[in-house]
């Protein structure tokens, strides 16, 4: 019995990407070609264009790929410069991201964007391998301050200011 995955899929692992191009191309021209636009209101380009050219363009390169495939085309393999591929994934670090992440999502309502942005990046900072505890909280905030200004006030994109809205 073979276990091995190239074996099993006799090399052809590929077309299943290809099947997945074909499907998102599908469903681009789909969504395309259902769009409610007023033919007189939206001049000689209309908003279902671009997604009509991607939609083809992504049948094209699935059609195209399969083709490859089918003719023993195969992809390179990872040859990452400075990565050991036979390292295992870091999980801990995946999963206190993950964390962090879900920690915002839950926080920005209540605290405010400012508040639970510093805590965003004070988190993956952490997460990623920092460990300046006094220098990264300051970092945290003054970056979550900025993005929040650009944002709001220069960009004109509404973010929750929290208990803070009365002061920035």
């Amino acid at each position: 019995m073979t276990t091995d995955p190239k074996a099993r899929t006799g090399g052809r692992s590929e077309l299943g990407v290809s099947a997945l191009l074909l499907l998102l191309g599908v469903l681009v021209l789909t969504d395309a070609l259902t769009l409610d636009v007023d033919v007189s209101a939206r001049g000689p380009v209309g908003p279902a264009t671009v997604p009509l050219l991607v939609g083809c363009g992504l049948l094209v390169v699935a059609v195209l790929l399969a083709v490859d495939v089918l003719h023993g085309g195969r992809g390179e393999a990872e040859g990452g410069e400075d990565i050991d591929l036979d390292a295992p994934a870091d999980w801990r670090t995946v999963l206190l991201l993950v964390g962090v992440f879900l920690g915002f999502a839950v926080l920005i309502g209540p605290l405010g964007f400012p508040v639970s942005g510093a805590l965003l990046f004070w988190g993956a900072a952490y997460a990623l391998g920092s460990r300046h505890p006094d220098r990264d909280p300051l970092i945290a905030a003054v970056l979550s301050l900025l993005t929040y200004g650009v944002f709001d006030r220069l960009l004109g994109v509404p973010l929750p200011g929290g208990p803070l809205m009365g002061v920035l």
